[in-house]
């Protein structure tokens, strides 16, 4: 492997002994860590997971119970990727329980992407440098707070298998056609942006340490066969599952539906998404020492860097400036590339690598101070949220197995301050909007926003269940059901609100200790307050329409 140099031992004086570093007791306790967080907190304030979790249930034998037979079907033509999770809820859900799988997928989704990190720093420089404890850090990102479980684990495992590639670097090359072939099929059924991470990584590491490859005409040419061929291997099963593959996401929807940060102030934010979670200036405060850290040792001279992932971290710090927010039915695709960049930029350099004991043990120190640090914050605002699960699952007990559950939520104005930052994460996204598809679990209940979404899961709705559900969905206003101009703004995208009162039997409302910005906590006639648990409240909807004509909220005017 052909590696740089490392700075000569001498030039530090006969009477300075470099300090050798160990990573290894900083990353033991820090997954530790992560495995408690986990095991302590079952729903943790994390977008996604509620909604994985009532899916992954279904799918680990939870589908044969009833009602479920007449409302869920499982077709895996539906999709080729992001199929990951699904695929190990039907094979080991059944062994192991859904609780624990999830709980062990969202564990993998914590530590896979810093650890893959990690074991490719140490293929590429060798030692078990402080740097690597640096890496942790990464496990807290707007796409892990978001719940992208399969992101996630792709992510990790597009790194270890990138540390794979590293080592069979000039062997035979029918191996190594055969090993990407075989990685970019496991990756594609995984999560497709994981492949297209692998081919960038894989890319750089063709680069190699320096890219004076490119000075001459044949070293030129000997690197563009290099990936071309690397590119092909990836490309092939890819290619080969999308052939037989009857619908991408958005499948029948609106065209691409593009959505785009059209601005510097968003593109800036969408880059702060490799580091942010729920508050960001707390995030920015704790990660800043890790990046003086780099800038510190740029100017002493003591830093590595491999160029050839210089190049792959460019091209993917200029995928997060130009890709879409939204395309395909697909959202947050901008938030997948800054962490990704970020992975291979602290991958792909060896800071202060020679350090006297007590340098070393200060530069150690900074570095868990920072990682522990927010790990604690993390584990802060997870414990903040457990009351709010708790309200949840209260209200789910008063609902009866069958029952058809519609979710709403108070819209409250925008939180300052600590007090509910558990709520909201990054660009104010609610982290609270799937906790009503516990009722699928926990209720045996129908909740119109589990995800089914043609192309990237391969659970559908059957009929007539199918006319009030959507295959991906947030939670709405309360105002939606007072405010006809709300109304008539959602239920094209929303069909589940049409003649919502005779086709629902609940209303499930959450963040209702707030008050909502439309309508304050005004609920419409015919509904009747079974439980209120605080943060969530739950209502009986009475079919009959009320006689009189509904009253409309003074709030309304604003909705729209």
């Amino acid at each position: 492997m052909d590696r740089i140099a490392a700075p000569a031992l001498a030039a530090a004086g006969p009477e300075k002994l470099i300090a050798r570093q160990d990573s290894t007791v900083a990353i033991v306790a820090f997954v530790g860590l992560a495995a408690a967080l986990v095991l302590l907190f079952p729903f943790p304030p994390i977008l996604d997971y509620p909604n994985h979790y009532a899916r992954i249930w279904l799918l680990s034998g939870g589908i044969g119970e009833q009602p479920f037979p007449e409302i869920y079907a499982v077709d895996w033509n539906r999709t080729f990727t992001n199929v990951g999770i699904d695929l190990l809820a039907t094979w080991l859900g059944p062994l192991v329980g859904a609780d624990r799988l999830a709980r062990a997928l969202l564990f993998l989704a914590i530590v896979l992407p810093p650890l893959g990190a990690i074991c490719l720093h140490r293929t590429l420089f060798g030692g078990r440098h402080h740097w690597q404890t640096a890496m942790l850090s990464l496990s807290w990102c707007a796409t892990m707070i978001g719940g992208f479980i399969n992101f996630q684990v792709g992510l990790g495992m597009a790194l270890a298998f990138a540390c794979v590639d590293l080592r069979l670097q000039g062997k035979n090359p029918a191996l190594v056609f055969a090993w990407r072939l075989a990685a970019a099929l496991l990756l594609t059924v995984m999560h497709l942006f994981s492949l297209g991470f692998y081919m960038a990584i894989v890319c750089g590491l063709e680069f190699s340490w320096r890219i004076d490859i490119v000075r001459s005409k044949a070293g030129l040419l000997r690197l563009a066969g290099r990936l071309a061929l690397a590119l092909g291997a990836c490309v092939l099963p890819l290619l080969a599952l999308y052939l037989r593959a009857p619908a991408l996401p958005n499948a029948g929807g609106n065209g691409l539906a593009l959505a785009w940060n059209d601005g510097v102030v968003l593109i800036v934010m969408n880059l702060l998404s490799a580091i942010t979670t729920y508050v960001p200036t707390v995030d920015v405060v704790l990660v800043l020492p890790l990046m003086l850290i780099c800038t510190r040792a740029a100017r002493a001279g003591d830093i590595r860097m491999h160029a050839g992932l210089a190049v792959a971290a460019g091209g993917l710090l200029l995928l997060s400036c130009v890709s879409p927010r939204h395309m395909l039915g697909t959202g947050w695709i901008s938030w997948r590339f800054p962490i990704m960049t970020a992975l291979v930029a602290m991958a792909m350099v060896c800071p202060f690598a020679n350090l006297e004991r007590r340098q070393a043990l200060l530069l150690a120190l900074i570095i868990n101070l920072a990682v522990f640090g927010r790990t604690g914050w993390i584990g802060w605002n997870w414990w903040l949220a457990q009351k709010d699960v708790a309200a949840v699952e209260t209200v789910l007990k008063m609902v009866p197995s069958g029952a058809a559950v519609l979710p709403l939520e108070h819209d409250s104005e925008t939180v300052s301050g600590f007090a509910y930052s558990s709520r909201y994460f990054f660009m104010r996204e609610e982290t609270f909007w799937h906790l009503p598809t516990l009722a699928v679990p926990f209720s045996h209940a129908f909740v119109p926003t589990l995800f089914t979404a043609k192309g990237k899961q391969p659970l559908s709705v059957l009929p007539p269940w199918s006319e009030i559900t959507v295959p991906e969905g947030n939670l709405l206003s309360i105002g939606v059901l007072s405010c006809p101009a709300m109304m008539q703004e959602y239920k094209g995208f929303t069909p589940y609100l049409s003649d919502w009162r005779s086709r629902f039997d609940f209303i499930l409302v959450a963040n209702a200790d707030l008050s909502d910005r439309y309508v304050g906590t005004f609920m419409p006639a015919g509904l009747t307050l079974i439980e209120d648990a605080g943060f969530a409240k739950l209502y009986a909807i009475d079919k009959a329409i009320p006689a009189e004509p509904p009253s409309i909220p003074t709030g309304c005017a604003g909705a729209s």
